[in-house]
């Protein structure tokens, strides 16, 4: 398995994205652009984690991981928004 540029920057931007929106859904706001990338990130591998899980499979494409992404990142925000308050 190589490890492309393109594919790297695509998942930084995609945990951008996951990060910021989870961010906007649950707290009502960011966690500043490393903390989001961060966030969405992890957010990818637990939602991830939660679809295959469950089952679902065949999500596929930019907007499939960004929603698998967002929800994972989402959840991730409410346990350290638990775990901190």
């Amino acid at each position: 398995m190589a490890l492309e540029p393109g594919g790297v920057i695509a998942w930084v931007i995609l945990g951008l994205l996951a990060g910021w929106i989870a961010g906007k859904l649950t707290a009502g706001r960011g966690f500043g652009c490393l903390g989001n990338v961060a966030i969405g990130l992890a957010g990818a591998v637990i939602g991830g984690f939660i679809f295959s899980t469950l089952g679902i499979h065949g999500l596929a494409g930019f907007w499939g991981s960004l929603i698998i992404a967002v929800i994972g990142a989402a959840a991730l925000v409410v346990v350290v928004n638990l775990i901190t308050n």
